[in-house]
């Protein structure tokens, strides 16, 4: 499968040198186009954008400028820039690269050297983004780690918060995993944890949905925008569908075959709530499915 082209964004208050950096990049990549500084800010928080060529001299709002929000601002700090200056002034090269400029082009462009960095900071680019989605996911199952679950369950919790909406977690634990593990060794568990983390994959349709594994044999979804009783519906639609696996379980005490307990718990998130308040009431969904027999589904 081919890399998806990359997106840069040429920031220039001239036309023509926008077009000059069009004519040298356009086959390779796909381009976008701002003539201020606004315009600019506004395309790097809407669009998935990989490299920004900045004019440092511009009306209004300068490149350094544009450079100190970009930088200030989660969304878009991890955006590689490169500035295009007519000035070779060592004191201004230096002050774009303390504010967080990878490199400098200097105008009139040549284009060979243009090409060549720009696909060399892409490069690097694509190598940390790999590096980065690799470090959000659990090695075992492929699915979500625990660090990627905290980022976005804090992102939730503050839409959440913002738009007054109801926010779900669904935890899941398999039934007596230990006593797998002791039956069939590790080896097996593992294969089991991968099976289980497969099946909750299928569930994450939407934005605002996440699956992660929250550790050991437990599992948690993310569900925005969705009230108890859809929460408990998903929940029990997981437990069956990790139950009709059929994987062997005779150390179980509850079933032949592998099963989870699920609790679920939902909350409208108010200013003077603790995010950490709806995972306890999640976990104590679970304890109330474990204390009821196992292999259920209890929500609050």
């Amino acid at each position: 499968m081919e890399p998806i082209m990359q997106n840069i964004l040429i920031v220039d208050d001239t036309r023509m040198n926008i077009q000059i950096m069009k004519d040298i990049l356009a086959d390779s990549y796909v381009i976008f186009c701002a003539t201020s500084g606004k315009e600019a800010l506004k395309i790097a928080m809407s669009q998935r954008i990989d490299l920004i060529l900045l004019d440092v001299v511009m009306p209004e709002m300068d490149g350094y400028e544009v450079c100190r929000r970009l930088k200030a601002t989660h969304n878009t700090q991890n955006i590689p820039i490169i500035f295009v200056s007519a000035m070779s002034d060592v004191e201004d090269e230096t002050k774009g690269l303390e504010m967080g400029a990878i490199d400098y082009i200097f105008k009139p462009v040549n284009p060979a050297i243009v090409k060549i960095r720009v696909k060399n900071h892409l490069e690097l680019k694509r190598y940390r983004d790999i590096l980065e989605e690799q470090s959000l996911l659990d090695g075992l199952t492929g699915i979500a780690n625990r660090r990627h679950f905290d980022q976005v369950f804090d992102k939730e919790w503050r839409r959440a918060l913002r738009r007054g909406e109801e926010l779900a977690v669904i935890f899941l634990d398999i039934d007596y995993f230990k006593n797998y593990n002791d039956y069939y060794g590790h080896l097996t568990g593992d294969d089991c944890l991968r099976q289980v983390g497969s099946v909750l994959k299928e569930f994450i349709k939407r934005g605002g949905e996440l699956v992660a594994r929250y550790g050991g044999e437990e599992f948690i979804i993310i569900l925005s925008s969705t009230m108890l009783p859809e929460a408990v519906r998903v929940g029990e639609i997981v437990r069956k569908k990790i139950e009709s696996l059929q994987i062997a379980h005779p150390m179980s005490e509850v079933s032949a075959y592998v099963t989870v307990s699920v609790g679920v718990a939902t909350v409208i998130p108010q200013k003077d709530m603790m995010p950490s308040s709806l995972l306890k009431k999640a976990d104590h969904a679970l304890y109330q499915a474990k204390k009821n027999g196992r292999n259920r589904v209890e929500g609050v």
